[in-house]
């Protein structure tokens, strides 16, 4: 996958290359709807300039990429809206060096936004496609910490526990049990929690066998699938 040089007519009499038009269109992204809105993380901030979405959207919603909304992505999964994946981002207050647990890989664009700051994000997704598909993207773009499985990330991953933080990108009943006990001391679990009629985005921080727990924003994901998420039969896709 490669950044295509086609031109592009600004105004006339000037041509601006695809990747320059992409580029422009990331930055106002950044600055109209992160920077607006209270993203004020500079590593945040950096890794949002950094990560280029519209390679991880289907070709036919390449020029909504940039857009302040989700986007389908293939079985029933959306990449999220550009806000929410830089909100989630700094709510787990990333320094560097850290070990990150992602569940839901989906397009791997949360991932590899992570994979700008951590040490190493393991990411865990139920859809084998996906997870080819997003393996190719990190491939392609030259990503070399981010590891994905395919599995039932709503019980964590806890042969690679203890994580210095952990991400869910996809709506729990309730907070897995499996989940806050694979935090290091000190780590940020953050996870929407509801059904289809909404959910809360919540983060939990453990501080030693303590676990403070505070709602965040109201938000929209699609539902956790697997042993402590939603059945089928619960919320249909």
């Amino acid at each position: 996958m490669t950044w295509r040089d086609s031109k592009i007519r600004v105004w006339p009499g000037q041509v601006m290359s695809e990747a320059d038009q992409y580029s422009r269109e990331r930055r106002q992204m950044v600055q109209e709807q992160l920077i607006a809105r209270g993203i004020k993380n500079p590593r945040v901030i950096d890794a949002m300039l950094s990560v280029p979405r519209h390679l991880f959207v289907p070709d036919e919603y390449r020029d909504m990429a940039y857009g302040d909304g989700p986007l389908p992505i293939g079985e029933g999964q959306t990449i999220s809206q550009p806000y929410i994946v830089a909100l989630m981002t700094q709510l787990v207050m990333l320094k560097g060096g850290e070990k990150v647990l992602e569940i839901g890989t989906g397009s791997g664009y949360q991932s590899a936004v992570l994979a700008q700051i951590a040490r190493e994000v393991h990411s865990i997704e139920r859809h084998a496609e996906l997870a080819d598909s997003a393996r190719e993207r990190f491939k392609a773009l030259g990503i070399d910490n981010i590891y994905v499985f395919v599995g039932d990330g709503s019980q964590g991953f806890p042969d690679e526990a203890p994580f210095d933080a952990i991400l869910g990108t996809a709506a729990a009943p309730e907070v897995p049990p499996q989940l806050p006990g694979q935090l290091a001391d000190g780590g940020r679990l953050v996870l929407p929690v509801g059904g289809q009629g909404g959910q809360t985005l919540e983060r939990i921080r453990r501080v030693g066998d303590h676990w403070d727990r505070e709602p965040i924003a109201p938000v929209a994901f699609v539902p956790l699938r697997g042993k402590y998420g939603w059945a089928e039969s619960d919320w249909g896709e």
